[in-house]
């Protein structure tokens, strides 16, 4: 039987119940994607008993920004988020998401978390479901003419990322090398040297981006 996940869950993290969560995204008109990082960044951190100072020395992040992302003060970019994520030795989806157990799921596109930067119109939309063992994350990314999604960390050695354009003209700079790919093209890289990708064409840009850690599980 295929079964949808929840956009959330009934369980208490760090403090907050659901019920006071969603009194939040009522009253306080905090976005409930907002609210699913905040808690999956404090029970990855807490997980791996690191305090905010640690983890801003591991990730090169700022303590105040940490903070600033569990109160829900604030969405970090993607930069942010992949240097967070790669500190705490897990994957962009698992921190976007709170994690399912069934291995036939349906994601509606609603509840398909989306990180939008408003400032470079990148976004970055998780298509994979964050299921336990899995070290997999499957994003569709969005860019806009000329825009950029300024450089990523390099991850752990043995993870590889795989691309596919669908649509429009993208050059990426994988360490010192620079490449352009059009629509339909094909890209792996092993993904232990930064990286960034820049829409060059004069439409927008959509790419299906995987992430495979899977190695290092």
């Amino acid at each position: 039987m295929t079964r949808r996940p929840m956009a959330s869950r009934d369980s208490r993290r760090g403090g907050r119940s659901l019920s006071e969560a969603l009194r939040r995204v009522a009253d306080e008109g905090i976005s409930e994607q907002l609210i699913i990082l905040a808690e999956e960044l404090r029970s990855h951190r807490k997980r791996h008993g690191l305090s905010l100072e640690t983890l801003s020395g591991l990730s090169g992040v700022s303590r105040s920004m940490i903070s600033k992302i569990e109160r829900c003060e604030t969405m970090p970019s993607t930069n942010t988020l992949s240097r967070l994520s790669e500190a705490l030795g897990t994957t962009f989806s698992q921190l976007m998401a709170h994690p399912v157990e069934r291995e036939i799921l349906v994601i509606p596109a609603a509840v398909q978390p989306v990180l939008r930067e408003e400032t470079s119109g990148f976004q970055r939309r998780c298509l994979s479901p964050v299921l336990p063992g899995r070290g997999v994350d499957w994003v569709l990314n969005y860019l806009p003419p000329q825009g950029s999604t300024g450089e990523f960390v390099a991850h752990r050695r043995g993870v590889e990322e795989y691309i596919y354009v669908a649509k429009g003209r993208l050059k990426a700079v994988i360490g010192e090398r620079s490449l352009v790919l059009e629509s339909g093209d094909s890209l792996y890289f092993q993904a232990d040297v930064t990286h960034a990708f820049v829409n060059v064409g004069s439409e927008a840009c959509e790419y299906f981006l995987i992430i495979d850690s899977s190695r290092l599980r």
